[in-house]
This record gives C-alpha cells, structure tokens and sequence, in this order.
C-alpha cells in the first residue's frame, strides 16, 4: 500500500498554509525497534536535591503535599516516581551531630546573582534523614556522604544514619528505599574550591576516595555491588577527572569499588556562577545539545564495558542554579525534552535534573518564596509553591516512556537543524514518537510564526519486517496527538500540556484535556518553540 506519492516529494517542498510559512520535512519511522534502540528507563527523568534544603522539600512533621503531588504526576505516567538524590556542593559541608534534631544549616546572604545560596555550614541529626518517609512510594534514593572534609568518622556516621533511616519503622512502611550511597560530590573541583590543595591529582582523588569509602561500606556492612545497597562512583563535575582514569587507576579492584553499580558524571551547558549573558536562542540549539552529551560517550562506553550503569547523576541548564531569561523559560522546557531523550539514546540510563529551593533551573518550586528568584528582590505578595516551565518536559518524557516497563527509543533523523525526533518503542513495537522545535520564537519577534510540517514515512525497522508489516501500519489511518503548547521561548509561565496548565495551587492539571485527529497520510505542523507526542 504505502503512503500517497504526493507526501514522498514533501522534503523538497516549500508549501504556504493558511497564511503562515510552512517548510515540510519527511521523516523515516521505523514500525518496530532497530537494532540500535535502547531501553528507556521509567526514571529516566529523575531529581537531585541540593542537601541543604531537603527538609523544605519533603516536609517535617507532616509530608509537603505540593510536592508530593507533583512528583505523582509523574509517577501515574510510567508507574513507577522518580529517582531522587540528595546531595550535591552542600553535600560536602554537612557534618552529622548527636545533638541536631533535623538540621541546623548556616546560609550567606542573598545577592542578585545567587538569591537563594547554599548553606557553608549544614548539621544534620537522624531525623533528617528519616524525611525520606514523606516521598511517594517506590522513590528509589541515593544519599551523598561528605568526602570534602577528609573525615572518616564523619563519613561513618553520616552514612549510618542514613542506613538506620531506613530500617526505622516509619521508612519501612513508606516504601521508599534506598538504593546508593554517594561519596563525595565533584571532588575534581575540591582542588578549586579549597576543600584540597590546588595540584591534587586523580591518584590522591582514588587513594582519598577508597580510604573514606573503604570506612562507610565497613560500617553499614555493603559488600558488593549485587546487594540492595550498593556504592555510587565518580559523580564528577565535567571530564576534570573521567571513570576512564579511575579504572585505569584500580579503583574497582579495591573493596569500597567492588561496591560500585553505578558510575555518574555532571553536566551543564553552562555556567552563571559570576552572573553573564546567555543568550536563550543559542541555548535551544539542536546541535549544542548533541555536542554537550557526546563527549562522554568514551565513558558511558569504559562503564558499560566494566558491567555498570552510567547516568548523569546531576545536570540542568547553566550550572549554579540557572541563568535568568534562560532557566526559568518555557525554552528551557523544550530543550530538556530534547537533552534528556538524546541522553538516553547515549545510553545513559537516568538524568537527575538538579533543583534546590529558589533555583532558575527547578522543574519544582516545593515553598513559598519571598525573593525573586531573578534577582533577589522582594517579593510583595510572595510567590506560592508552583512548577515552573521545565516540569512540563517532565509531562512528555514520562508520556513517551509509557508504563510497561518495556519501552525503547531511537532518535529519529530529521533533516532540520531545529527540530529533533524520537520514536519510543514497546515489546518491540512502534507505540509513540516525539517531535521538538527548538526555533525560538521570543515575545519579541515579529512576522509569522514559522512552522514545519513532518511527513511520516514509515518503514521496516527490525530485520524480520517486511512491506506487509508496514503496508498494515498505514492502513490504522489515523493517531492521537498532545502538544506543548507554548506562546514565547522567553515566557515563564503559562504553558499547556495536551491543553491543560499544571500552574495551579496544587500541581493538578486544570482546563479541558486537548487530543488532536492525526492523519497519518497527511502528517502534522509543529510550530516554532512547540513539542509534540503522537501515539499510534
């Protein structure tokens, strides 16, 4: 059968719809897996929460519902809710002390550039880490352990009271679990930040990092890599120090790396550490996205050689809690969707999305806030709990996953420098596929908003299809098709998913759920600084 001839000469066309510029692309979509595919992880998208303000994120004597329901959200969508790390810069300052309840935390001033810092000083009792209870159920934890301070007693006990966390009653009943230890946060910065000597090397990284581990996994009794609590290694900054250099230096052969499962790397495209500018249309760049997470395919490749999983256990935008007019936008949101699905065609098994309390960058603002988190200056009335942009990537990816637990994906290749293209698979089976413009299209620009129009050509995928296979395709005629639907690349609020806002009281959708009519013979218009699910 195939599709109608008209379409096949759709590349090479320049139509004009409606009044509106319209550039068409064809595009190939395999009707089963290829053999390049990858699993898709249900916690793909996952979290890392600054240490210091973790109470604010889950509540104290009772669970932060905001939160709780908008990490829901997420977890209706594949089953299963998203991984959290507890961890980062302030992992490095936190001291555990018999006589601190929850925390005691020290935090500088607020100035323009960092309304919301981090704390310098963090002391934590045993009920900081029993606040895990207040996630939902089935959240899988990794806890970072202070390797800055090159204190082994200090280390043992923070790493015992998060284990004894978790066997007390109340963490038990939660179902939450725990599932890594994370010693040390980017230690190929320590020689930057003054928690070691300005020339320390990787070999006084390996041998620091197994004689503080080697204590921790000692102590809580972690003997392998196979039990339920396991170690998380590297967890560096950029490519100062790579896994590649640690297992050429032996660290798997020593007892706390024989506890590895999982090696992490971070990344950001940027950083706004000193303030700057950043422009939001070089950042929603199809090609920087690509650029930003191929350089570590060379590890993600030595990981998986060694028989461990490799995620980015801490990324976002532009690193030091985002920059403003990039951040927080409704761009940012599209490029997450982009990032995060080009990340798991890598192979990288998760991307725990950085947030603290105030960040430019959070998916999730879990407390009200009386700071502008542009610049820190008041904010008459304060500003409720609320998500931001970027949650509605999080609504697309977990959509594009799905909940069998089966999915795969392959990115797609479409012959535009701004738009990108994923097709997610199940039991081997073409079920949905993704599109997302990055042109941007500001508040200030002028003329028609542009547009694509994607002609899908489906083909054989696996080995075993044949023209039947996808002559049977064509004949469904028809899919189902949600958008985000945004107004402006530089808008920070007032988006939809599938016609519905999450910008609500308490992060439940509101408005009438909107499903489109695709003809599959006919394909689909993306506008500019648009994303688009379609399930066949």
């Amino acid at each position: 059968m195939g599709r109608p001839r008209l379409h096949l000469f759709a590349a090479a066309l320049a139509l004009y719809v409606s009044g509106h510029s319209v550039s068409a692309i064809n595009v190939s979509v395999p009707i089963s897996a290829p053999g390049n595919s990858q699993a898709l992880s249900p916690t793909l998208l996952s979290f890392s929460i600054e240490q210091d303000r973790w109470p604010d994120w889950t509540g104290t004597s009772a669970r932060n519902e905001f939160t709780h329901s908008a990490l829901l959200n997420y977890a209706a969508l594949t089953g299963q809710p998203p991984n959290i790390r507890v961890g980062a810069n302030s992992e490095d300052h936190t001291f555990w002390s018999p006589t601190v309840t929850i925390e005691d935390a020290s935090f500088p001033p607020p100035n323009t550039i960092t309304p919301y810092p981090e704390a310098t000083s963090i002391l934590v009792g045993d009920n900081f880490y029993t606040l895990s209870r207040f996630l939902p159920r089935g959240t899988r934890m990794t806890w970072g352990v202070n390797l800055g301070a090159d204190n082994a007693t200090n280390a043992v006990n923070m790493a015992k009271a998060i284990v004894g966390a978790f066997r007390t009653l109340a963490v038990k009943a939660s179902g939450v679990i725990l599932e890594r230890i994370e010693v040390g946060n980017e230690a190929d910065l320590y020689k930057n930040n003054g928690l070691r000597p300005s020339n320390w090397t990787v070999q006084e990284y390996v041998a620091d990092w197994e004689s503080i581990a080697g204590s921790v996994v000692e102590a809580i009794g972690i003997s392998g890599r196979n039990g339920p609590v396991t170690l998380q290694g590297a967890a560096f900054a950029g490519q100062g120090f790579t896994p590649r250099e640690i297992f050429n230096l032996g660290i798997l052969n020593s007892t706390p790396g024989k506890a590895i499962s999982v090696i992490s790397q971070h990344q950001y495209s940027a950083a706004f550490c000193n303030g700057g500018d950043f422009p939001l249309v070089s950042f929603m760049s199809k090609a920087a996205v690509r650029g930003n997470l191929t350089i570590f395919e060379a590890d993600i490749a030595a990981t998986y050689a060694k028989g461990l999983l490799y995620i980015l256990g801490e990324t976002n935008s532009i690193a030091c809690h985002g920059a403003p007019g990039v951040s927080n936008t409704a761009g940012a949101a599209l490029w997450a969707v982009d990032y995060t699905l080009q990340a798991a065609t890598l192979g990288m098994k998760e991307a725990y999305f950085h947030e603290g309390v105030g960040y430019k960058y959070n998916f999730i603002q879990p407390i009200t806030l009386n700071r502008s988190i542009v610049d820190g200056s008041p904010l008459n009335p304060p500003s409720p709990p609320h998500v931001q942009p970027s949650y509605y990537a999080g609504l697309l990816i977990n959509t594009f996953i799905g909940s069998t637990g089966s999915s795969q994906l392959v990115e797609l290749a479409v012959n535009d420098t701004n738009v990108s293209g994923y097709a997610a698979f199940e039991h081997g089976r073409l079920v949905r596929a993704a599109f997302v413009n990055l042109h941007a299209w500001l508040a200030s620009s002028t003329g028609e908003r542009p547009s694509v129009h994607i002609d899908l050509d489906f083909a054989q995928g696996a080995t075993t299809d044949t023209a039947s296979d996808v002559d049977a395709f064509w004949r469904r005629g028809s899919a189902v098709a949600r958008r985000i639907v945004i107004q402006h690349a530089d808008d920070t609020a007032n988006l939809t998913w599938a016609g519905q806002s999450y910008e609500t009281p308490n992060a439940q959708p509101s408005g009438r759920l909107v499903l489109e009519h695709v003809s599959l013979s006919e394909g689909i218009d993306l506008r500019a600084t648009e994303a688009v699910l379609i399930d066949f």
